[in-house]
């Protein structure tokens, strides 16, 4: 696996199988983990991480959810192990909608049951909402609410580096479905024109390629959605 670095604070790794990408954004010795997969290949991950050194000097994790999906969240628990033998601090975030359904162990709305597993209730630390900030070292990041693909759907940004995090909000030429559990197509519509507003030099998505042309990519998206001729 080829980690993808992008300076000066994150890194991105490719998901394997049907795990969604993964991400360390890190400041200091604070570091935020975007996203976890679905869990399968966790130790694939970690052999990065330790083999570049990208974690060595770490004190503190945020494990973030992006969404409540299983091919986002399955690695939650590997990820808290793996750092919390290591001696760091580990605590889970995630936007207050999806806290409740991952507490619950939802596995209607997490869909676990669709890669054959079951998702064990965990506790959320952070409960966060609309512009809430997140600071990692000394670095801040937004979060922006934009449920549309779920009603617990975020994308974070951190504003000095233009830098987005949109989970699957939206990808390189595409969008997230809305036809699964608590997907709104209105909502999405309405999240993608808050997303616009929003001035990014690099989209890193939940799934695929980072988003380079933002404007562009995202002009095109709501052409091809009908929002915009």
């Amino acid at each position: 696996m080829i980690p993808i670095e992008i300076p000066p604070n994150t890194v991105m790794l490719r998901g394997v199988g049907y795990d969604s990408n993964i991400y360390l954004f890190r400041d200091g010795e604070e570091g935020l983990i975007v996203d976890t997969g679905t869990g399968v290949y966790w130790h694939r991950y970690f052999e990065v991480f330790e083999r570049e050194d990208y974690i060595r000097g770490l004190k503190r994790v945020i494990i973030l959810s992006t969404h409540e999906h299983f091919d986002h969240v399955g690695g939650n628990r590997r990820f808290k192990e793996f750092f919390e033998r290591m001696g760091l601090e580990v605590s889970f975030a995630a936007h207050e909608v999806a806290a409740e359904v991952l507490e619950k162990g939802d596995d209607y709305v997490i869909l676990s049951y669709a890669y054959g597993r079951k998702f064990a209730p965990q506790r959320v630390d952070l409960f966060i909402k609309d512009k809430d900030v997140l600071r990692i070292g000394r670095k801040e990041l937004i979060v922006i609410h934009t449920p549309g693909h779920t009603a617990g759907s975020i994308c974070i940004y951190e504003p000095k580096e233009k830098l987005l995090f949109t989970g699957d909000t939206l990808f390189k030429g595409s969008v997230g479905r809305t036809d699964l559990p608590t997907g709104d197509f209105k909502d999405l519509i309405t999240s993608l024109e808050k997303l616009g507003g929003i001035e990014v030099d690099i989209a890193l998505p939940g799934h695929g390629r980072p988003i380079l042309d933002w404007k562009k990519n995202l002009k095109d998206l709501q052409k091809y959605l009908g929002v915009i001729e």
